[in-house]
């Protein structure tokens, strides 16, 4: 085979043996899995999540997926732990051993001592026949016909059904405990993502200053709150009672200058776009952002219990890197 005409043909294999090994774990799920999910969610502990070799990286990333989502988690590395590391395991604890074989030597050493210990063990294993299957309280059926390694030697189905086990079972206790985009966002607070999550409009709009004119402004206070200000509008008031009853935009001021013959006499009541568009304060910045996309526009008016408290810009969100 030439692999310079084929690495098309074979990275799409892989993906479709893995793609397949995924799709036979459905029917593995079984009374098991669900008394496993209502074991985990009944304990005072963590969840310790161990294995060894590929196995236990792939552990270590079910245990930051566990973490993420509302369910205590800690890796322990298979070997480490029988050279002191079984120390972490307490009697509240839950463990889960990762393992295709379920036969492999450290695994065979540390499965009596884990059962010493009285703590709950699942098996998360590609053998349901083996030592590790047969001492453990719940079987994790991980089972793969085979590897998408062209020797079958090479951890790749095993390790990809591995990980989405895991991913089901991380999330089964997601809903179980009705995690919540609030909670996900307390767990997730850096970067992006977190800000997506937590991040208001309060926490975004106090930054700039507030143009506002009322009804009665003439052309010149208009242009000069839009200028100064520099968000390319100005909020309208009412005269004596401060309501909000309009906004005034750079396109508004271009669209006057074709309506209207005269400018001398223009007020802001005359030009202002009424009952414009308006975004609580504590509301969401991925809200504002939404509302901006739908409507084609590049700000909002920002408000408090319906009073008029400033604006939020579009280039507020893409500095935060919400866009």
């Amino acid at each position: 085979m030439n692999i310079a005409k084929n690495i098309k043909f074979i990275a799409k294999k892989v993906l479709e043996d893995e793609a397949i090994a995924i799709q036979n774990l459905i029917s593995f799920i079984n009374s098991d899995f669900e008394a496993c999910v209502d074991a985990i969610l009944a304990i005072k502990g963590r969840v310790v999540v161990t294995g060894i070799g590929k196995s236990a990286i792939i552990a270590s990333k079910i245990v930051a997926t566990l973490n993420s989502t509302g369910t205590p988690a800690m890796f322990m590395h298979a070997a480490d732990a029988i050279h002191g590391d079984l120390g972490m395991i307490q009697a509240d604890d839950f463990v889960i051993c990762l393992s295709k074989s379920g036969n492999t030597p450290e695994i065979k050493v540390l499965t009596p001592l884990l059962k010493r210990k009285e703590v709950k063990l699942a098996a998360l294993v590609g053998n349901v026949n083996s030592y590790l299957a047969q001492n453990a309280d719940f079987v994790l059926n991980a089972t793969v016909a085979k590897e998408a390694c062209p020797h079958n030697l090479a951890p790749t189905s095993s390790t990809t059904a591995a990980l989405a086990l895991g991913d089901a079972l991380a999330i089964c206790l997601l809903e179980a405990r009705n995690f919540s985009t609030r909670d996900f966002a307390e767990l997730h607070p850096g970067g992006s993502l977190g800000k997506q999550l937590y991040l208001k409009v309060s926490d975004i709009y106090k930054q700039h200053e507030v143009p506002m004119v009322s009804e009665k402004a003439n052309l010149k206070e208009i242009i000069i709150q839009i200028s100064s200000k520099r968000l390319g509008a100005t909020a309208v008031l009412e005269s004596g009672s401060g309501t909000l009853t309009g906004i005034i935009t750079d396109g508004d001021l271009r669209r006057m200058l074709t309506n209207y013959e005269s400018l001398e006499t223009i007020t802001a009541a005359d030009i202002m776009t009424r009952n414009p568009l308006t975004i609580d304060e504590d509301e969401y910045a991925t809200a504002a952002l939404a509302l901006m996309q739908k409507k084609n526009i590049t700000q909002l008016i920002v408000t408090k219990s319906s009073i008029f408290t400033g604006f939020i810009h579009l280039h507020d969100l893409l500095k935060e890197g919400l866009v």
